[in-house]
């Protein structure tokens, strides 16, 4: 696999090796021993799978304390625009955001360290996306940010009359909201 560093650091792009012929593809997509070698020791817990339609927009999420999580996201069947917030108290890129595009077409996994938001737009008529975790979730520990948020403004790649959200990310907090809850 290769593996492509951001401009924030811990943030990784994962491109796997794709093995193609006239019968279709072959992908390790997740080997612990190669992930292990080339990113570290993560232990994950638990995996998940969403299917969405295009224009929804999942997050921004996250788990705080002893519940944060570091994901390994992928999308199995069409496209998004995966997105993260860095929220690490100490991070020279505290509320910066990355964006990458993950597709059935280009197989890229994205590594998300513990301490950041995560969030994604779908591109395509469906999509499937699968992501592990190294913490179960906890309920008590989840919150979130204001996917359209003024001060983090993220362009998640959709006319704004098409995004469709759930009720609960209609009425997540601002960023300063956030920020003033931990004291930064």
């Amino acid at each position: 696999m290769n593996v492509i560093k951001t401009e924030i650091e811990g943030l990784l792009i994962i491109e796997p090796k794709v093995f193609e012929d006239a019968r279709g593809y072959f992908f390790e997509s997740y080997s612990k021993r190669e992930f292990d070698s080339l990113i570290g020791d993560i232990n994950f817990v638990q995996d998940n799978e969403s299917k969405s339609t295009y224009g929804v927009v999942r997050g921004l999420h996250f788990q705080t304390g002893a519940h944060a999580q570091s994901k390994l996201v992928r999308v199995v069947s069409g496209k998004v625009l995966d997105v993260v917030v860095d929220l690490r108290d100490n991070s020279e890129t505290f509320g910066k955001h990355f964006a990458v595009e993950l597709s059935s077409e280009n197989h890229r996994q994205f590594f998300i360290p513990k301490g950041f938001a995560h969030g994604f737009s779908v591109l395509s008529e469906n999509v499937i996306f699968q992501y592990k975790c190294d913490t179960f979730y906890c309920k008590e520990s989840e919150d979130a940010i204001a996917w359209n948020d003024a001060e983090l403004n993220i362009d998640w790649k959709l006319p704004l009359n098409d995004i469709i959200l759930s009720e609960k990310d209609s009425h997540n907090p601002s960023f300063r909201d956030y920020r003033t809850k931990i004291g930064k």
